[in-house]
């Protein structure tokens, strides 16, 4: 059955309606978008982190000091030397002949000498006679001994133990003199390198400064280290090579191998009193330009500062130096959606 109200009667209700809803959405509260915040504080130290390589304590790029053809390279790549084995070898059949020719020539230079230093003393021939013949075994014995370290040059023998890196020539192949040959280095590390800005140059060598190693094959393992040696200058402009030196290590336990990645950590006292650091996700950095990070007050509400930013500090850290102080309450997460003002829940 359809009942039919009366006209005035369906007025007064949907004005109570439209009453009721004007209502509701005028007591409706938003909800204080949720955050996640860290508290400022100031910072006695900063770390920085660089990408780093282990490279050979000992490597040597060995060649001949003459020329000659190869007739042997008994060792190959990859293959473990002992100091002093034989790594490459030069055809000597002339220079052993040479060292005979040599040898000849010295024996018959002293010779004639002690037999005119017999003379001398029965007054037979004259001292000059005799200084001119010691002075011809000075130059034969100079002779033979040059003939002998030629020959020694027609081999090559492992200055230290290690690994054969790379040879460059064949057996039977002529190589000239100073021409590589084989390459030599320490299956054993302790130096770490790494490229380092500008900046850091001037704390490097300061006894405050410290220094710690984790390589990729050993995670959460942290090796200390100590300067080696830094460039002060840099021509391609990409940064000034550093060298640190393991110290301390289980050679048992942990192998270090030239040619390990590793992150060098440098951990530099921070002269500046003020300094503050905060996470990068904090920085909100707008196409338009500028950084700034959102502060949230007493009453949770979000409060924008115009932030100056200074050196990235650790994997995921920046230094601030100004726009904010020890204490600040900065948003960490969610910067980019805040407003001016906005209420915010912080997450803990």
């Amino acid at each position: 059955m359809v009942i039919f109200l009366p006209m005035r009667i369906c007025y007064y209700i949907v004005l109570l309606l439209v009453v009721a809803g004007c209502r509701s959405e005028r007591h409706a509260e938003p909800v204080p978008r949720p955050v996640k915040t860290v508290v400022v504080s100031v910072v006695d130290s900063v770390r920085r982190d660089f990408a780093a390589l282990t490279t050979a304590d000992d490597a040597s790029n060995l060649a001949f000091k003459i020329s000659g053809r190869i007739i042997d390279i008994p060792v190959s790549k990859g293959q473990l030397v002992k100091k002093g084995e034989l790594l490459a070898e030069l055809d000597a059949t002339d220079v052993r002949l040479a060292v005979e020719a040599a040898r000849a020539a010295y024996d018959e230079a002293k010779s004639r000498m002690e037999r005119a230093e017999r003379l001398y003393t029965h007054d037979a021939i004259s001292a000059q006679e005799v200084e001119t013949l010691r002075s011809s075994v000075t130059q034969a014995r100079t002779v033979l001994e040059n003939a002998i370290e030629e020959l020694n040059s027609t081999r090559i023998l492992a200055p230290f133990a290690g690994v054969v890196e790379r040879t460059y020539a064949d057996a039977f192949q002529r190589v000239a003199s100073g021409e590589t040959v084989v390459r030599l280095v320490n299956p054993v590390s302790s130096t770490v390198s790494f490229t380092a800005p500008e900046n850091i140059l001037s704390v490097l060598s300061l006894p405050t400064t410290h220094f710690l190693v984790e390589f990729d094959a050993y995670p959460s393992v942290r090796f200390t280290a100590r300067i080696k040696n830094y460039a002060r200058t840099s021509s391609d402009a990409l940064g000034f090579p550093v060298s640190l030196r393991l110290v301390d290590v289980d050679s048992v336990r942990y192998r270090i191998s030239p040619g390990m990645t590793c992150v060098a950590t440098v951990i530099t006292p921070e002269p500046d009193s003020r300094a503050v650091v905060v996470p990068i996700a904090a920085i909100c950095a707008p196409a338009t330009g500028g950084s700034y990070v959102w502060v949230v007050s007493n009453e949770e509400r979000v409060e924008r500062r115009d932030v100056t930013l200074g050196s990235l500090v650790g994997s995921d850290g920046v230094e601030l130096l100004s726009g904010v102080e020890a204490g600040d309450r900065v948003v960490t997460a969610g910067v980019y959606q805040l407003s001016e003002g906005e209420q915010v829940r912080i997450v803990k």
